[in-house]
């Protein structure tokens, strides 16, 4: 699955177009290294996100194509916010 895509259906960030542009701006990091939009996301795999005063390391639990909004928290766990 993609990262934007990810980011967008575990709702950790709203819209898909927010976070592709959350990535070219260097603001998304998988596995310490700077993600591209399309960069593939596997279980297990480690997504900081940094924000405008902080940041969200999550780490990859599920990779659902479509869920509930209930759902959403256990696509991750939150390793340090």
């Amino acid at each position: 699955m993609r990262i934007d895509k990810f980011l967008k259906n575990s709702r950790i960030i709203k819209r898909r177009t927010v976070a592709k542009e959350a990535c070219e701006q260097g603001r998304i990091e998988l596995n310490g290294k700077p993600a591209k939009p399309g960069a593939e996301v596997k279980q297990g795999d480690i997504i900081q996100v940094t924000f405008g005063n902080g940041s969200l390391t999550v780490r990859v639990e599920k990779l659902l194509e479509s869920c509930r909004k209930e759902d959403a928290t256990d696509m991750y766990t939150v390793i340090e916010q």
